[in-house]
């Protein structure tokens, strides 16, 4: 099977709060899906790109449900495998009606995804796509699954395929902060495009402007770097050109949770086909912005009809 894109982590079933208020009050929620790399799939498979998904579930009624969603989204599911000893993972999210980012409660401690290793890097089936996708998400859930990752990224670049890494931090899944920023690092340095957030390149970088954490990463091998500065838009560089791609007004923000993921999908598509970074950048603001005035993590993600023109 030829893909144009491979991604890997863990699906999980969200429930969202349909009123606003702490989530011990909350009565009533709606389920939906989650994952940051799940998010990214169906981004790009509603784009037109071929994606394939690598991951776990339980052989549970939320697996069942997930593995509906990729069926429906277009997403080839091959090697997600299902699990009748552990369970699917699932997440809390609450309502909020300002703008302001919702709290999160997650359940994946002992999930099937956790249990993902090396013996489940899918090789050949990697090795016929063009391009693969990771965040910093997967490699913090547990030691084995560090180990597929990474084992992931090498053969990627040992293949010439690119490889794009969304840091998306999550500092509750790490030992230590300085854990995570080796660690991360550590795989950027695997990776040609790296998309990190302003607040996050800080942290993993040590350094304060846009322009010196993309020359951290370029430093370091990567061919592109885009940083993300929310409604301000997104500074972009490579070791020939650099600019700034600026954001897109919008009147309501509804919830701003997987507004990264929407601008992972601009970037990471208009690249594969082979528009530049400036461009790349632009698409990313045009998604994150759409993304950002709908509830759910994926609703926002447009179809290639919904997407339009995007001017760079």
């Amino acid at each position: 099977m030829q893909l144009d894109v491979v991604t890997v982590g863990e699906a999980m079933i969200l429930f969202a709060a349909q009123q606003t208020g702490p989530l011990h009050e909350v009565e009533g929620f709606a389920r939906t899906t989650a994952g940051a790399d799940l998010n990214v799939a169906i981004g790009l498979a509603r784009l037109g790109l071929k994606v394939g998904y690598v991951s776990r579930l339980g052989d549970d009624s939320f697996g069942r449900h997930l593995c509906a969603t990729l069926d429906r989204e277009g997403v080839d599911r091959t090697h997600v495998s299902l699990d009748p000893e552990n369970p699917t993972a699932f997440m809390l999210k609450s309502r909020s009606d300002d703008g302001s980012d919702p709290k999160i409660e997650y359940f994946r401690r002992g999930s099937a995804a956790s249990r993902l290793g090396p013996a489940d890097n899918p090789k050949a089936y990697c090795a016929a796509s063009r391009h693969l996708h990771l965040t910093g998400i997967f490699v913090a859930v547990s030691p084995t699954t560090r180990e597929l990752v990474f084992e992931m990224a090498a053969d990627a670049r040992t293949q010439g395929r690119t490889v794009s890494f969304d840091p998306n931090l999550r500092p509750s899944l790490w030992r230590s902060q300085a854990e995570m920023v080796e660690c991360l690092n550590r795989l950027a340095s695997h990776s040609d495009w790296i998309l990190p957030g302003l607040d996050e390149g800080r942290l993993l970088t040590g350094r304060d402007s846009p322009p010196d954490i993309a020359s951290f990463y370029l430093e370091r091998g990567a061919r592109g770097v885009v940083v993300k500065l929310g409604p301000a838009g997104a500074y972009f560089a490579t070791r020939s050109e650099q600019g700034h791609a600026p954001g897109i007004a919008v009147e309501r923000v509804v919830d701003t949770v997987g507004a990264g993921d929407g601008f992972a999908v601009g970037v990471v598509s208009a690249l594969l086909e082979g528009e530049p970074l400036s461009a790349a950048a632009a698409r990313g603001n045009a998604i994150g912005a759409r993304v950002v005035q709908f509830p759910g993590d994926c609703d926002g993600l447009p179809t290639r009809e919904q997407l339009g023109p995007v001017n760079a």
